[in-house]
């Protein structure tokens, strides 16, 4: 870390697990405690059913996103950020809790959309998730856009939907010219973005690896660290946090 001038980030589900918001596949997951809960982020089904975009926006409204806040693991992030070593952000999560923090939006890549907006699937308009909610609570149960009648959904990218070609190019492009990638709470088995890893240390850049559990990639990684990320992310950066 010292030695680095060009630092890549990854981080998944597990740098925000100690905010409150559960991962998907792990133990205690949303996928896995509620398997009908996929449904919800399979494009086709929520296009093609009406019933599963009403639980969705019921799920939306009770999302535990809107009580979350950053935690030590993100604050150290936007700290480091200030040391002007960090190239860039790339994150599989779509919580917006590392732009909350106050990291740069301009650097922060979020790989998997956002849940702070909605977009229309006919139109492609966006808007603050906000004003969709609000029309939920006042009693819409699944609100079609306003400007076309269209369907709306959060813009996220689900499965069954393609990810954003300029958002992977700019990984891709920051993983290899990276001197140090730094991959947080992530089991690195979802890809493409995992991709990454590999690339950037084909790049001659090091790896270090922070997760509470082993991943895909460990035998790739200079570094493996296994423990709560809020705890040693800020030990690891040299910062507050």
């Amino acid at each position: 870390m010292a030695a680095a001038q060009r630092v890549v980030v990854l981080t998944g589900a597990g740098i925000s697990t100690d905010s409150g918001i559960p991962d998907f596949r792990g133990p205690n997951g949303v996928w896995t405690k509620t398997p009908a809960a996929e449904k919800m982020a399979t494009l086709q089904h929520y296009v093609a059913d009406p019933e599963v975009r009403k639980a969705a926006w019921q799920n939306r409204l009770h999302s535990p996103n809107w009580k979350a806040q950053p935690n030590a693991g993100h604050r150290a992030l936007a700290e480091f950020e200030r040391t002007g070593r960090l190239h860039a952000l790339i994150t599989q999560n779509v919580d917006g809790l590392h732009q909350a923090a106050g990291s740069d939006p301009t650097r922060v890549v979020e790989i998997h959309g956002t849940v702070r907006e909605v977009v229309c699937l006919a139109c492609d308009e966006r808007a603050p998730m906000e004003r969709a909610l609000a029309r939920v609570e006042a009693g819409e149960d699944d609100p079609p856009c306003r400007s076309c009648g269209g369907i709306l959904k959060s813009a996220t990218i689900s499965f069954g939907q393609s990810l954003v070609m300029e958002d992977l190019a700019r990984a891709d492009q920051a993983a290899r010219a990276c001197d140090l990638m730094l991959a947080i709470g992530t089991t690195l088995a979802v890809y493409p973005i995992a991709d990454v890893v590999p690339v950037a240390k084909r790049a001659g850049a090091s790896v270090i690896i922070i997760n509470g559990e082993p991943t895909a990639m460990d035998s790739l990684a200079d570094v493996v660290l296994q423990a709560s990320i809020a705890a040693v992310l800020p030990a690891v950066l040299g910062v507050d946090g």
